[in-house]
């Protein structure tokens, strides 16, 4: 089983480029040192105050993977800098 989510997020308290990546850089390295999931940055590279999240994670069931995708989750709703707008959720 394999799950996919994208996340749309607003960046908070940013006033450059420079700013931005700082506090998605931390926000990835956080989820990848809690969570076995894949993460990155796909989209709204060169905008400020959005970025776009993907997340991916492989397992023997469903159950296990969403588990895994929801502990991403998590880690973003706790920090105070990224507000999730929009998530789709894929299931190959």
């Amino acid at each position: 089983m394999i799950g996919l989510i994208r996340c749309e997020c607003v960046v908070y308290n940013c006033q450059s480029l420079k700013d931005k990546r700082s506090v998605v850089k931390s926000v990835l390295q956080r989820i990848r040192n809690t969570c076995n999931v894949s993460v990155g940055e796909v989209d709204h590279q060169d905008v400020w105050q959005r970025t776009a999240l993907a997340f991916a994670a492989v397992g023997s069931s469903r159950v296990a993977v969403e588990r895994e995708l929801r502990r991403a989750l998590s880690v973003i709703d706790q920090s105070g800098d990224l507000e999730v707008t929009l998530t789709t959720w894929e299931w190959l």
